[in-house]
């Protein structure tokens, strides 16, 4: 099979010729790591070790991204606004004001190229005119500026294509939280519900719009609908509250992806304890929900008994037992990864960023043990 066909048949509950091998991602700071625990400098670390472990990749066309934006346009000029005691006071390309220690580049708020603290001063929205003013006239779906000049050009390489295509954008109460801020999300749904029923709807619509020429021209084989959105106990927002707030906005999504696509895996990406959770988001239509913190309390194996096929997982693998080694780590392997791969509907990984105290050695040790099991190395 090639990569295309196996992840389909796997998150589908088929019969993949062997799982996916995707042992989870480095952050920098563990790069910083491993590179003086025998990883050489200057190499992919992915490729090197997939050399080590004796694993032939695979050749496969074509490698194009489909390129397009769902983010502001244009968005707000980055700038620092203040630098005192250790920190840097920034306005940020969303319009939020965010503090982070000066240990880093003050650009590391724009991606998670690492595991960086921040604290959230405020938000761009705080009521009505704000957002009228602030953000809305920054969504306009069709903007040339979110689709690369040769977007339909890479649509036609891509309907012939044997890797997974894939797009991820933020969801509705993920988008919502960065325009209003956690607090001033949560209390506008008690005190103007009306108003965030309205941001939804609009969310709701330029996603949906957006889609629309992807899903038209090379619909994707894989959505992650980005959704941060429980604690280590509970989830953020009351059941009743993503019932009513969230939930028509993943349906609609979901629904439109569906009727292009039906084998495309829409998956939810949600950090947290998330059993209050699924059963919304399997009654929303998701395939799929990563990355399964297990240190949040989630135990993909209860989730399995109790809800069988009708979810898939990719994580679940919990990083603190693999940064011990050893016995635990393989532990924690033989623990989780066959009984899920027995019923199918998983892609095994480490359960978030691979972080510093995860050693190379250990690393190494933890993806030819995965490697083993998935039917990569026999």
């Amino acid at each position: 099979m090639k990569p295309r066909q196996r992840f389909l048949e796997t998150m589908h509950f088929g019969r993949p010729d062997k799982v996916p091998l995707q042992p989870g991602g480095p952050r920098e700071s563990t790069l910083a790591a491993w590179h003086t625990q025998g990883l050489p400098e200057g190499v992919g670390w992915y490729d090197y070790l997939m050399d080590l472990l004796g694993i032939e990749r695979e050749v496969v066309h074509p490698h194009v991204d489909l390129g397009v934006s769902f983010i502001m346009i244009p968005t707000f000029e980055e700038k620092v606004l203040a630098h005192r005691d250790g920190h840097f006071i920034v306005q940020d390309w969303m319009g939020a004001i965010t503090e982070i220690s000066d240990t880093y580049d003050y650009t590391y708020i724009r991606t998670a190229k690492d595991f960086v603290t921040r604290r959230w001063h405020s938000f761009p929205v705080a009521n009505r005119e704000d957002w009228e003013k602030k953000l809305r006239w920054r969504y306009i779906p069709h903007d040339p500026k979110r689709f690369p000049a040769d977007f339909e050009a890479r649509c036609a390489t891509l309907r012939e294509r044997d890797t997974v295509v894939s797009i991820a954008f933020s969801g509705a109460f993920w988008q919502l939280r960065e325009w209003c801020g956690m607090e001033g999300l949560c209390m506008l749904m008690v005190e103007q519900p009306a108003f965030v029923e309205e941001m939804e709807a609009f969310w709701t619509d330029f996603v949906l719009r957006t889609l629309e020429p992807i899903l038209r021209l090379a619909p994707p084989d894989h959505v992650v609908v980005n959704e941060d959105m429980a604690y280590k106990l509970h989830s953020m927002i009351s059941p009743k509250m993503v019932r009513r707030f969230l939930l028509p906005a993943w349906q609609q999504w979901i629904g439109t992806i569906k009727a292009a696509s039906p084998d495309t895996v829409v998956e939810v990406d949600s950090d947290g304890y998330n059993a209050e959770l699924l059963p919304l988001w399997i009654e929303a239509g998701f395939d799929a929900v990563s990355p399964m913190e297990v240190a949040a309390g989630n135990d993909i194996v209860a989730y399995r008994r109790q809800y069988g096929s009708r979810v898939a997982f990719r994580g679940g693998i919990d990083k603190r037992a693999l940064a011990k080694g050893g016995a635990v780590m393989r532990a924690e392997l033989d623990r989780v990864v066959p009984p899920l791969l027995a019923t199918g509907g998983y892609i095994p990984s480490c359960d978030h960023g691979v972080p510093p105290d995860i050693a190379w050695p250990d690393f190494v040790d933890y993806t030819r043990r995965l490697a083993e099991m998935t039917g990569w190395i026999k």
